[in-house]
């Protein structure tokens, strides 16, 4: 990968961090995530899904409640971009499955949009009977199958491929890989951060400011009062067709990601090993991750839909009944321990100096579901 890189560079100048990350990450020949399997305690980081059971759980009752809410329409779509494992859509499937009487009348499908062919391979095995999938590489539903309960299940490289229709989204530390742009203030104006070859170091990487203003400039807002930002054009796209979709079909869509509502500065670093890696160094070996800028997510809705949050997770699993679920769990169980796992995977959650406050929560919902708004938080 580092040799691809520098030929890159060397063939046409310094790039910028977000071409850097996309080759980085998903370059079909040797991206980190295309052909491994880095989560879990083998891999390079642990998501909140693979800790506990209830995460999903209670992601699958928030779904649940807002399709009460809407007024329980036949048909819904379950749609997860960048699923991992599939372990969060199994345990909301499993939801789904135990208030059967709820849903017994709905037509559900499941619809997930994955571009790493060793992720979605992991995916099968997680929710399919082990009967031969229907497979077609060159269609822009690669895949098919049916879910262990019985649900139609496609597999998809992008969100424009998944079926148009009265949809849930979910997008669990989905955001944090998508490419950003850094830029940094100087006297000159924004510059925008770019990596390079070390000239005293032939096969070492730098970064460099670019010596003129760049197209991804337009991004940043005209009162950006921070010396130094990072922006991400990917995640507008995706935020503004979530938006649209939600806004014409109905639905929502559930965003749960590390970020911050427009205050940090310089987040993009490295995870190998669950230890933070130079984000330079062996290009290809490590998760390269961004905090997720949820002011921005919020501008790029355009206002076509409601946007809640980001509130901490801690606050939403404590509002969805965390404590409840857990003292259920812990009565029904025997084994002394899968009851210090379900303790563990509790604090690991929501402590706050764990996974509790540094992961946060933001939702898309039609306007129709709050008829008196007047006071939404925009920008």
């Amino acid at each position: 990968m580092l040799r691809h890189l520098q030929y890159k560079i060397k063939s046409t100048g310094p790039i910028t961090v977000a071409e850097y990350m996309k080759e980085v990450l998903t370059n079909p020949a040797k991206g980190y995530y295309v052909h491994r399997d880095m989560l879990g305690e083998k891999g390079d980081f642990i998501t909140s899904p693979e800790i506990s059971q209830i995460f999903g759980e209670l992601l699958g009752i928030w779904f649940i409640s807002e399709w009460m809410a809407a007024g329980k329409t036949s048909t819904f779509q379950l749609v997860e971009l960048g699923p991992g494992r599939g372990t969060l859509t199994g345990d909301i499937l499993r939801v789904f499955s135990q208030l059967g009487s709820v849903l017994r009348d709905s037509d559900i499908s499941i619809h997930l949009v994955e571009v790493s062919q060793k992720l979605s391979e992991i995916q099968a095995m997680t929710l399919t009977e082990k009967v031969p999938l229907e497979q077609n590489a060159g269609s822009s539903v690669y895949k098919k199958g049916v879910t262990k309960t019985g649900i139609p299940i496609s597999w998809y490289r992008d969100l424009q491929d998944v079926p148009k229709g009265y949809s849930f989204y979910l997008a669990h530390e989905f955001f944090d890989v998508l490419p950003v742009h850094k830029f940094q203030k100087t006297p000159q104006g924004w510059r925008e951060v770019l990596i390079d070859i070390d000239p005293q170091v032939s096969d070492k990487l730098r970064f460099v400011l670019a010596p003129c203003a760049t197209p991804a400039e337009a991004f940043i807002q005209m009162d950006e009062t921070r010396d130094h930002v990072e922006v991400c054009p990917d995640a507008g796209v995706i935020i503004q067709e979530l938006s649209q979709r939600i806004s014409l079909t109905g639905g929502a869509a559930l965003i749960a990601d590390y970020g911050h509502d427009g205050t940090k500065t310089d987040t993009f670093r490295g995870f190998c090993g669950h230890k933070l890696h130079d984000v330079l160094i062996a290009p290809g070996t490590a998760d390269l991750t961004a905090d997720v800028d949820f002011s921005y997510l919020r501008r790029m809705t355009q206002r076509k839909v409601a946007s809640l949050g980001p509130i901490k997770q801690q606050t939403f699993l404590k509002n969805m009944g965390i404590d409840v679920r857990l003292k259920v769990l812990l009565d029904n169980s025997d084994e002394p321990s899968a009851r210090q796992q379900l303790l563990q995977g509790y604090d690991m959650l929501m402590n706050p100096k764990k996974m509790g406050e540094r992961f946060n929560f933001f939702a898309l919902v039609p306007h129709q579901r709050f008829p008196y708004e007047s006071h939404q938080k925009t920008d």
